[in-house]
């Protein structure tokens, strides 16, 4: 069966119409971003991607062809008689590659000639990018949000949780970015994505909410860690609507040791994280706080932590870049519980149902 192709942003739009999106790169690049859903099938490994390389320009283009080629035919038959075997002759694979060439272009004509009605992305990854770039701005601004603010430790992220737990749109920008937005919110142990792999785990969200309801969103600035929230969703993230979520001082403390227990539980870790304020807080400051931290009077230090450094900072950021957080609806928690966070979710989907025009 002929091998059908498709543009870019018709891929894009169409990616539901397929059994399977099938990578054709090495792991690392697909490690480093690949489009929502495929799966990693590599005509190339990254070694022998290297191997080919090398010899193509240190021997000859046709004898890294025919070596490159040999090998490719390995992996495809081994990736057939590991994923093909067992499907039926009505499967729809979408395949893409780096530009849409040689790897996924073997792998598309070996499944045609098995009877399969097999796609080519054109282009491949490198037009995909570029197609999810472009799309991007207006998908961000074509949805309505509300934005959660609320000082360190009020309990935004839990909200989110509870508002996703009863049926909210919630877009989790920390959770996409794996990062707790704050110079002490890198997880141990856990990477962040990659600019790419951030950028479609966005646009991959933003699809698939209903331009119809509102998204809940937590008041990010412009870098989640490491990763750029794209330009034209943090635009209309600051021209939004806000609640402002108000938790006292002393739950704030323990909701923030609950959710960093791995300060708690290595206090030289925290302690080693604590010198990155040096340069905003002095090194008196800062080493006040890590004597007291290795002493266990971690609580004291993430009070002071609150409300002599995040607050002061937080306020002023809030209310320069969220235009209409001066008229947010106050939302203030009792405590930090699960039952307590579940009744302002609860509360706000109310409000927000009964500003909701009459249909």
């Amino acid at each position: 069966m002929p091998v059908r192709t498709l543009n870019a942003t018709e891929a894009l739009a169409r990616l539901h119409d397929f059994d399977t999106l099938i990578d054709a790169r090495t792991e690392d690049e697909y490690a480093l971003d690949h489009l929502p859903g495929a799966v990693n099938w590599p005509t190339l490994n990254n070694q022998q991607r290297i191997d080919i390389g090398t010899m193509y320009k240190q021997v000859n283009p046709f004898e890294a062809k025919k070596r490159g080629a040999a090998l490719s035919a390995r992996n495809i038959a081994a990736h057939i008689e590991r994923e093909v075997i067992d499907k039926p002759k009505g499967w729809k694979p979408l395949l893409y590659c780096w530009r849409g060439g040689n790897r996924s272009g073997a792998l598309a004509t070996i499944l045609g000639a098995i009877g399969f009605q097999v796609t080519l992305i054109e282009g491949g990854y490198k037009s995909s990018r570029a197609a999810l770039l472009e799309a991007l701005p207006a998908l961000a601004q074509g949805l309505s949000y509300r934005v959660v603010c609320g000082p360190t430790g009020s309990g935004k992220t839990r909200l989110l949780h509870a508002l996703a737990a009863q049926g909210a749109q919630v877009l989790d920008l920390e959770a996409l970015a794996n990062h707790r937005s704050s110079v002490l919110g890198h997880i141990p142990g856990v990477a962040q994505p990659s600019q790419k792999r951030f950028d479609s785990l966005v646009w991959d969200a933003l699809r698939h909410f209903d331009p119809a309801r509102v998204v809940y969103v937590e008041s990010e600035s412009k870098k989640v860690g490491n990763v750029r929230v794209p330009e034209a969703l943090i635009d209309a993230m600051r021209a939004s609507p806000c609640v402002d979520l108000q938790l006292n001082d002393h739950e704030r403390v323990a909701l923030l040791l609950e959710d960093y227990d791995f300060f708690v539980k290595d206090p030289e870790a925290f302690c080693e994280r604590l010198g990155a304020l040096t340069e905003l807080r002095g090194k008196a400051v800062v080493a006040s706080w890590t004597d007291r931290v290795r002493e266990g009077r971690t609580p004291e230090v993430v009070l002071e932590l609150l409300t002599g450094h995040y607050d002061p900072m937080y306020a002023q950021s809030i209310s320069r870049n969220f235009t209409q957080f001066a008229q947010a609806q106050p939302l203030v928690l009792s405590d930090r519980s699960p039952a307590s966070l579940a009744n302002a979710a609860q509360a706000l989907l109310a409000h927000e149902t009964a500003l909701a025009p009459a249909t």
